[in-house]
């Protein structure tokens, strides 16, 4: 996933959006995915959210290479840079509070490892039963520009 700082706003496929915060891709048919951007929602304010079932979380799946019919991973972009599997959900863990914090543990185990592990629960996430994505915030948590698509 080597591409450019920026480079999305070269490609006519992606339609422009407000990249000045971080961007978190997820499935939003995914009710793992969809959990985990209602805890980014409620801690992670720094942070905006696109489902991948957008037409802009499409576009910028194709654009870096991933397949939009089956996202086999999330995608974070910040600051112009694509970060996907497990460095992606070390980076949001890294910006959360205690206890999702502690998740930061992972960055002292070897990336082949990490990348194997986050590649296995991306398969299986879908035999997860519970809710998908639903754009209610949780309680107390304001949405106004970190929706996106």
């Amino acid at each position: 996933m080597r591409h450019g700082a920026y480079s999305y706003r070269h490609d006519p496929a992606v339609p422009s959006f407000s990249d000045d915060r971080p961007v978190v891709l997820f499935d939003g048919d995914c009710a793992l995915c969809s959990y985990s951007a209602r805890t980014l929602l409620k801690h992670g304010p720094r942070f905006c959210l696109l489902p991948t079932q957008s037409d802009l979380g499409r576009a910028l799946l194709v654009h870096y290479g991933l397949n939009p019919d089956d996202p086999a991973s999330m995608l974070v972009i910040e600051d112009g840079q694509a970060m996907g599997m497990s460095d992606a959900v070390l980076h949001l863990a890294r910006h959360l509070p205690f206890p999702y914090r502690l998740g930061v543990i992972g960055y002292g185990v070897p990336r082949p490892i990490r990348d194997a592990a986050y590649r296995f629960v991306a398969r299986n996430r879908r035999r997860l039963k519970g809710k998908t994505w639903c754009a209610m915030p949780p309680q107390g948590v304001d949405m106004k520009d970190r929706i996106l698509g």
